[in-house]
C-alpha cells in the first residue's frame, strides 16, 4: 500500500466489526460510569454500529477516557495533597451497622463504589475527608429508623443527598462559606430513608487542613 503522506488516511478504512463492538463497550462502560446518559448512549452505539470507517467511530469516544481507565483529577480546593482523590482498590468492607449503639469510620480508607450505612437507636459516622475513592461516582445507601446518620466529605467533594426524610430529616448541612467542588470532582450520592430520625452530609475542609487552621487559631 502506498504511503500517500496524509495522516488522516487512516481514518478513511473501513472498520470491522470488531472495531464496532470495542466502540460500542466503551461506550456501555461510559454510561455505567455516569459519563453518558441513556439518550446518549442510545444514540451513540446507533451511530457505532452503522458506521462504515474509522473517522465515523473515532468523534464516538474522543470525550471519554479509555476503557477500564479513570482519568486525573485536579487536587480538591485547599488540598496540597500530590496523590488523587480517585484510585485505589476498595476495602473489603463496604458497610456500617449500628442497632442500639454507635458506628464511627475514619481515617485513611478507600470508598468502595457501594456502601452501606444503617442506623436503628444509635448512630454511625462516615468521615470521608481523608478517604480515596475507588470510582469516581460512589452511592452511599444511608437507611436510618429512629437514629442517626452523620456523612462527612472533604470540600473536593461533589456530594449529592437525595435521600427521603419520612417524620425525619434527609438533609445536606454544608454551610454556604464552603467552597464548591472543582470541575470533574468525585461524586458521592447519599440515597435512602430517615424514619423518625436523621441523615445528614455536609462538606468541610479536609482534615488535615482543618486541625490546621484550628490550631492557627488557638496560637
Amino acid at each position: 500500500m502506498a504511503d500517500t503522506g496524509d495522516p488522516n488516511a487512516a481514518l478513511e478504512m473501513r472498520a470491522a466489526d470488531s472495531d464496532r463492538e470495542r466502540v460500542a463497550e466503551q461506550l456501555r462502560e461510559a454510561a455505567g460510569h455516569g459519563r453518558l446518559t441513556m439518550d446518549e448512549l442510545e444514540e451513540r452505539l446507533e451511530r457505532a454500529y452503522s458506521a462504515k470507517t474509522y473517522a465515523e467511530l473515532e468523534p464516538l469516544t474522543r470525550d471519554l477516557p479509555a476503557a477500564g481507565t479513570t482519568p486525573p483529577l485536579p487536587a480538591p480546593v485547599g488540598s496540597t495533597a500530590a496523590t488523587p482523590l480517585i484510585g485505589g482498590t476498595p476495602t473489603k468492607r463496604r458497610w456500617s451497622i449500628a442497632i442500639m449503639s454507635g458506628s464511627d469510620r475514619r481515617g485513611r480508607w478507600v470508598v468502595p463504589a457501594r456502601y452501606n450505612a444503617f442506623s436503628f437507636w444509635g448512630g454511625v459516622v462516615l468521615d470521608l475527608r481523608q478517604a480515596t475513592f475507588a470510582e469516581r461516582e460512589t452511592v452511599i445507601r444511608a437507611n436510618a429508623i429512629m437514629a442517626g446518620i452523620d456523612i462527612i466529605a472533604p470540600e473536593g467533594v461533589d456530594l449529592r443527598v437525595e435521600g427521603f426524610g419520612l417524620m425525619g430529616g434527609y438533609d445536606d448541612a454544608t454551610a454556604d462559606n464552603v467552597e464548591p467542588p472543582p470541575p470533574g470532582a468525585p461524586i458521592v450520592r447519599v440515597v435512602g430513608i430517615a424514619f423518625w430520625a436523621g441523615v445528614t452530609g455536609r462538606r468541610k475542609a479536609a482534615k488535615a487542613l482543618e486541625e490546621k487552621q484550628r490550631g492557627e487559631l488557638a496560637s
